[in-house]
């Protein structure tokens, strides 16, 4: 599930693309490694997406810039002889190695001298091509899809720490979706998250691996995929582009770096839509800005029933936060109790040190400063304070209603009962396993009788 929409998606794609002999090898040692499970060490991906940046995708530069190719194509080099020992056996490194040789020899470049990345093709002038009056209409969502009706309505989803999901309605749950899960899956893009425990044994999970693949889009926007892993947070898609690819309209597809590492925005406006990636600690985070009218856009609702942005977690996922937290508030507690649904890990913080470190950052005691609670509880990871409070941050820069930017409620109940009727969760569950304990001795004695 993790890597099939990779496998017959982007692959043809980015042979397609490519030219000559050599210009296709590479081009699908790229695409094949982004294969890559989020646990593999060899870093192929990483090398191949800093030569496409660097090059722009060129593999026949001009007479004057043949140096510079050069230079880009030694740096390739150095990178994947950093990352033999991991790659050994590796189909894509080992494409790799023959490609660079191949069009070393080609370009007649010397195995010495400087290995600086300077980018061969000039970046578009600021402003987007949307903007231009000869620019497809289509390539602006609100001019186009809204020319005349009311500004559309946007929603919010965010995905963050041990993970907490807030879907496109405004629930709010804690969830365990260990491994792959897409999280939003419409005409438009697709958008898959990678959950992996946070220590071994533990229940506690963390995303450690998002892929988003923006779909090709009329004039606008190639197919385009953004891959990100854990310590890898890269600037460019994965083709090393920045932009929606050769059409008119493709500066309505954007990605910007915000912080080295840290902090990545994509704007791709022509489905008025902004994603806001971020590593904190080692662990990503997810948050967009969608119009109903795209966050809707499916070919058949009944088979979104794993759209964890749009229909929530599998109620077998989620987490009854609100006993966890209970059980966790006695005086000195450093560890929640057996029953508790997730346990904690080995070096936690008791509950008052956990409660106050969330304070500092999220002084109200809404649902993300309980999941901040939470996190460091069942983590012992004190970065999670932060992941719950840029997950915040990202909302008030994303959600359009400001009344609705700290829940309280947190919802726990399967999707399209209680939240879709807006009830509050009943406690039947709870309720249940009470009454069964009460009267399980008295069906033991009849049964032994």
């Amino acid at each position: 599930m993790e890597t099939f929409v990779l496998t017959e998606m982007l692959m043809p794609l980015l042979c397609a693309r490519a030219g000559n002999a050599s210009e296709r090898h590479l081009a699908c040692t790229a695409s094949s490694g982004l294969c890559k499970t989020a646990t593999s060490p060899c870093k192929i991906l990483k090398c191949n997406s800093e030569f496409w940046s660097a090059t722009a995708g060129s593999h026949s530069p001009a007479a004057d810039d043949a140096p510079e190719f050069c230079a880009a194509l030694r740096t390739y080099a150095l990178c994947t002889r950093r990352t033999a020992r991991t790659c050994r056996g590796d189909l894509a490194y080992h494409s790799a190695v023959h490609g660079i040789e191949d069009l070393m020899s080609q370009h007649n470049c010397s195995k010495d001298g400087p290995t600086s990345q300077p980018r061969l093709r000039t970046l578009p002038p600021p402003g987007d091509s949307q903007e231009r009056s000869d620019s497809p209409e289509i390539c602006h969502y609100e001019r186009s899809f809204h020319k005349h009706a009311a500004t559309p309505n946007y929603t919010h989803c965010g995905l963050f720490g041990d993970p907490h999901l807030r879907t496109f309605t405004d629930r709010f749950q804690t969830c365990k979706v260990q491994g792959a899960w897409p999280l939003i899956d419409n005409n438009y893009l697709n958008v898959q998250v990678t959950n992996t425990p946070v220590l071994p044994g533990s229940a506690a999970t963390a995303t450690s691996k998002l892929t988003i693949i923006f779909k090709n889009f009329q004039e606008c926007v190639d197919q385009k995929v953004y891959q990100a892993e854990m310590d890898e947070l890269p600037a460019a898609f994965a083709d090393g582009s920045k932009n929606g690819g050769d059409k008119h309209g493709a500066n309505s597809l954007k990605i910007t770096e915000k912080v080295s590492g840290q902090h990545v925005e994509i704007q791709a406006k022509y489905i008025g839509t902004t994603i806001v990636v971020r590593q904190v600690g080692r662990y990503l985070t997810f948050a967009v800005r969608m119009p109903e009218e795209v966050v809707n856009a499916v070919e058949d609702r009944d088979s979104q029933g794993l759209y964890l942005c749009l229909r929530g977690c599998p109620l077998n996922q989620q987490i009854d936060f609100q006993a966890f937290h209970a059980n966790a508030e006695g005086p000195g507690t450093r560890r929640p109790a057996a029953a508790s649904p997730a346990p904690a890990a080995p070096d936690t913080f008791p509950y008052e040190t956990a409660a106050a470190k969330c304070k500092e950052k999220l002084p109200v005691e809404d649902l993300y400063y309980q999941a901040c609670v939470f996190d460091l509880l069942t983590t012992g990871d004190v970065n999670f304070t932060l992941a719950a409070y840029y997950a915040l941050e990202d909302v008030k820069m994303l959600h359009s209603n400001k009344d609705r930017l700290h829940l309280y409620e947190r919802t726990r109940e399967p999707p399209g009962r209680a939240a879709a009727a807006g009830l509050s969760p009943a406690p039947w569950p709870l309720l249940g396993s009470l009454l069964l304990l009460t009267l399980l001795p008295g069906l033991l004695e009849a049964m032994a009788a």
